[in-house]
């Protein structure tokens, strides 16, 4: 059981976990075929929630933050051609809980 990295981040590494930690903001990784990753999010575009964008984390820095168990995957929902996990900061208990996925770079 590895535990959580406690080493410092980058400033990227500390908004990435920001935008994760946010309970209002649910953050997902969706793995394709082949193994490659995309890390994101749905943020509103304009005042009082009006329009929408996804918007994309950068999967090196995220996939740095899992390696670190800063942030842990949820119960996987799996399509034909992807996985979608929810991904969340980490805690204590839940990352030493986190099972171990292969990160393969893209």
């Amino acid at each position: 059981m590895n535990p959580r990295s406690s080493a410092p981040v980058s400033r990227t590494a500390t908004d990435v976990l920001r935008i994760v930690s946010d309970s209002g903001t649910p953050v997902f990784v969706t793995v394709h075929e082949g193994g490659r990753r995309r890390y994101g999010y749905w943020r509103p575009s304009g005042p009082g929630g009006q329009g929408a964008c996804y918007a994309a984390l950068p999967t090196d820095v995220c996939d740095e933050l899992y390696a670190a168990r800063r942030i842990v995957l949820g119960e996987p929902l799996v399509d034909p051609a992807k996985t979608t996990y929810r991904v969340r900061a980490a805690t204590g208990s839940a990352a030493a809980r986190q099972p171990t996925v292969v990160v393969r770079a893209a």
